[in-house]
């Protein structure tokens, strides 16, 4: 008897170890299987609800106020295109948070506000300080257009289509110049 259960033990052991190394394999010579699960269940935004619409939105507001928040750091700038950029940016981004805004309440009666994000704390003005912003804000564009990508497979409601489109190409064609700037200024 003791015997018995030690050899349905190790068959148990034996066929979840293999069930394991099948299922590693299976991705690592099989790409799109990861790729596919990310799509289903593993997003930063969820599942392709009736909520999706709702969590990109609040994303989306927060996307918007982390650039904000990086902005009011970089108006210290000692270059002009920096602080330029702040400025549109100080100016620009109330406007889009305001219609999402708008779409949250007109389309799910959600009045809540939704919290800042954490952001990058630039630090000092010194000889890297426009490095960093630019770092924090290329970073911050190519998580936005990680979230337009996603919104695109996912959702169906026409002005969250349009608003993921606009966004990517705006962040896509701003995060070239960025990293021009980057690379002028920094060789990087």
């Amino acid at each position: 008897m003791n015997l018995s259960k030690k050899s349905v033990a190790a068959g148990g052991a034996i066929a979840l170890i293999a069930g394991l190394s099948g299922l590693m394999i299976g991705q690592m010579q099989t790409p799109e299987y990861r790729l596919t699960m990310y799509e289903k269940n593993m997003t930063e935004l969820g599942r392709a609800d009736q909520l999706f619409d709702l969590r990109y939105l609040n994303a989306m507001i927060t996307h918007h106020r982390g650039a904000v928040l990086l902005a009011e750091q970089a108006a210290k700038s000692q270059r002009a295109e920096i602080r330029d950029l702040a400025a549109a940016i100080q100016t620009g981004e109330p406007k889009l948070i305001a219609e999402l805004y708008q779409w949250k309440k007109d389309w799910y009666g959600d009045t809540r506000t939704v919290r800042d994000p954490w952001v990058a704390e630039l630090g000092e003005v010194n000889d890297t300080f426009d490095l960093r912003f630019l770092n924090a804000l290329i970073a911050h564009h190519e998580a936005g257009v990680l979230m337009t990508q996603e919104t695109r497979l996912k959702s169906s409601r026409a002005a969250v289509l349009d608003n993921a489109d606009t966004v990517e190409a705006f962040l896509q064609t701003s995060g070239a110049e960025l990293r021009e700037w980057r690379s002028a200024w920094y060789a990087q």
